[in-house]
């Protein structure tokens, strides 16, 4: 069944967007977003709207667990909308490569099309990964500043010597 589209509707009616859906086993993974952050009193709505929804029609036949929430700092990408929005940020993904050991790269995105991600990491240099095998993949969030180098560094103080030990 086609759970896209209503939960779409839903959260359109509430001033949300849809970012990310997926029943994975027992668990029904929602997450939504808008410009400028979701609030906690926007996810409670979400969950209560859809949860009524899911309620009234019964689309899902086994039991679940419904889990309504925001992409976070470091959201999770696995369709080409979610690379497209990552381009000139960092991201990480481990990469599955057949016969050889996966590899996880780490770096700026460069390019994206439907069926493939490009990223410039540090090490690999420039690689073009096809999303089939992209095992998993999310955003990186760089706590905090880049350390900046102390004023007095290298400078003598008060009681320092040059000399010798």
């Amino acid at each position: 069944m086609d759970l896209e589209t209503p939960v779409t509707t839903i959260l359109s009616n509430l001033g949300l967007e849809l970012y990310d859906l997926e029943l994975n086993g027992g668990n029904l993974e929602i997450v939504v977003t808008k410009v400028g952050g979701v609030s906690l009193d926007e996810v409670t709505k979400a969950n209560r709207e859809i949860g009524e929804w899911l309620d009234a029609n019964d689309p899902i036949p086994n039991r679940y667990t419904l889990d309504v929430s925001s992409p976070g700092l470091e959201r999770k990408l696995r369709t080409p909308k979610h690379f497209s929005t990552t381009l000139g940020e960092v991201v990480t993904l481990r990469e599955l490569r057949d016969g050889e050991p996966t590899r996880r790269l780490e770096g700026v995105v460069t390019h994206v099309d439907a069926d493939s991600v490009t990223i410039k990491d540090e090490s690999a240099g420039e690689v073009r990964v096809a999303l089939t095998k992209v095992e998993r993949a999310r955003t990186v969030f760089k706590w905090g500043a880049e350390a900046k180098p102390s004023p007095s560094k290298g400078k003598k103080t008060a009681g320092s010597s040059a000399k010798g030990k």
